[in-house]
């Protein structure tokens, strides 16, 4: 999709994404986040659901059921990823090329949405120590989440 334009820049994120650099937890969904190719509200989606539905995927509530996965495809909403995705590493899973938010970025992210299974997560990233704290604090800084990232560091001890 991003080849043939109806995405612009891509990457994978939420949990999935957190499963590339931490221990293994449950989850239920895929999110992509991409750069919108065009703009106009929800009418952006439309090009990607029809794409999906004639390769043989069904959107399933707010998912694109995609060989049996639920995929959601969340166009790039706030500067922060903007941001993320902008910078996204480049990997390869299973032969295929992708790419993936960094993790400092995942844990910015899980700050500002701010619920409790995501502070968990960005506990976990910190106590695995696959976290470039400085890197961290510019990221927060610069899209002012200072605040937040004070309560969240307070909670966990640090």
């Amino acid at each position: 999709m991003e080849a043939e334009g109806l995405l612009g820049r891509y990457a994978i994120g939420g949990a999935m994404a957190a499963i590339f650099y931490v221990e293994p937890f449950t989850t239920y969904d895929l999110d992509i986040f991409f750069a919108a190719s065009v703009s106009g509200g929800l009418a952006l989606m439309a090009p990607v659901y029809e794409y999906l539905a004639a390769a043989g995927y069904e959107a399933e509530g707010e998912a694109v059921s995609i060989e049996g996965w639920p995929v959601q495809f969340l166009p790039t909403y706030n500067p922060l990823v903007v941001e993320a995705v902008e910078q996204a590493a480049e990997i390869t899973f299973k032969g295929t090329p992708t790419r993936v938010l960094g993790a400092e970025h995942l844990v910015a992210i899980m700050l500002q949405t701010g619920r409790e299974k995501d502070y968990a997560r960005a506990a976990k990233f910190l106590e695995e120590g696959v976290v470039n704290v400085e890197r961290l604090t510019d990221i927060v800084s610069r899209h002012g989440l200072t605040d937040k990232w004070r309560e969240f560091s307070g909670r966990i001890g640090e």
